[in-house]
C-alpha cells in the first residue's frame, strides 16, 4: 500500500502507553542496499525517491505505563537516543527497525532485550535546554562497544507549517518490525501528527551510528533535521510475520 503520513486506527487490546518529549530527528538518506542487511525477515527497505533512511534521534521518554495503565513510577520516565531504519512488509506496513536503542534505566533495558527483542543499551545520558538550543549526551555502560558517545547539539527553528514527503516519511511511523525469538513481528502504535519544527545541527560528535553498523555516515551532512515538542503514543499488540514461502 502506498505510504500515508495520518495515523491509522489502533483495534484492539494495547500493550503500552507513552509520551516522547523534546525529540530530534536527525536523518541521513542512504542507499536501500547498505540498510537491507540489518533489517529483519521479511521485511525490506522503505524507499523515497530511490533513497532509505538512517536516523539519530534522542529524546526524553515520559510516563510509560503498560496497557492503558498510569505511568510506572521512575521505570516509566527516562532519556533514550535511537538509531533507526526504515521499513515495509509484504502487507504494506512502513514501520521502523531500530539498529540500536540507547537507554537510561538499566532494568527497561533488559526488560526489553528479553520481552520485545528491541536491542536497547544501557547509557549514561543527559539532557539540557537553554532557549532554543538543545544539548543531548550519551555514553554508553553495557553491552559493547562500551563507551561509544554521542553529542548532539541543535538549534530549533520556525514551526513546519506543511511537512515535505522526506519529513513525513522519516516522522510519521506507526509501527516497528522487530526479532523475537528468530520471528519477525510487528509491533502497530498511533500517535497524533508532530508538531515539528526545523532545526540546524550545530555539533555532532557521533560513535552510536558507526556502533550500529553504519561507519562514517554521521560524520557526513544529514539530509534533514527536525525537532518536536513531542507527542502521545499507544502500542498494540505484537502480529507474527508469516513465514516466507
Amino acid at each position: 500500500m502506498p505510504f500515508d503520513p495520518l495515523p491509522p486506527p489502533l483495534v484492539g487490546p494495547r500493550s503500552m502507553n507513552q509520551q516522547w518529549l523534546d525529540i530530534t530527528f536527525v536523518h541521513w538518506a542512504v542507499d536501500p542496499a547498505v540498510v537491507a542487511p540489518h533489517l529483519p525477515a521479511g521485511t525490506r527497505p522503505d524507499v523515497l525517491d530511490g533513497a532509505t533512511y538512517v536516523g539519530l534521534i534522542p529524546f526524553r521518554m515520559v510516563g510509560a505505563g503498560l496497557g492503558r495503565g498510569p505511568a510506572v513510577p521512575w521505570l516509566g520516565t527516562f532519556l533514550e537516543t535511537n538509531v533507526r531504519l526504515y521499513s515495509v512488509d509484504d502487507q504494506g506496513r512502513h514501520g521502523v527497525v531500530f539498529a540500536s536503542l540507547e537507554a537510561s534505566r538499566l532494568p527497561v533495558v533488559l526488560a526489553a532485550r528479553a520481552l520485545v527483542g528491541t536491542p536497547y543499551t544501557w547509557a549514561r545520558m543527559r539532557e539540557s535546554r537553554r532557549g532554543e538550543r538543545r544539548q543531548y549526551d550519551s555514553t554508553r555502560r553495557w553491552p559493547a562497544p562500551r563507551g561509544a558517545h554521542s553529542r548532539m547539539v541543535v538549534e530549533v527553528g520556525e514551526a513546519v507549517a506543511e511537512p515535505t514527503p522526506e519529513e513525513h516519511f522519516v516522522t510519521a511511523r506507526f509501527g516497528l518490525h522487530t526479532r523475537i525469538a528468530g520471528r519477525t513481528w510487528w509491533i502497530p502504535n498511533t500517535h497524533e501528527p508532530w508538531p515539528l519544527r526545523r532545526a540546524t545541527l550545530v555539533t555532532l560528535e557521533d560513535e552510536l551510528v558507526e556502533a550500529a553498523g553504519f561507519p562514517g555516515l554521521a560524520a557526513t551532512p544529514p539530509s534533514s533535521v527536525l525537532h518536536s515538542r513531542g507527542t502521545a503514543t499507544e502500542f498494540g499488540m505484537p502480529r507474527r510475520l508469516a513465514r516466507p514461502r
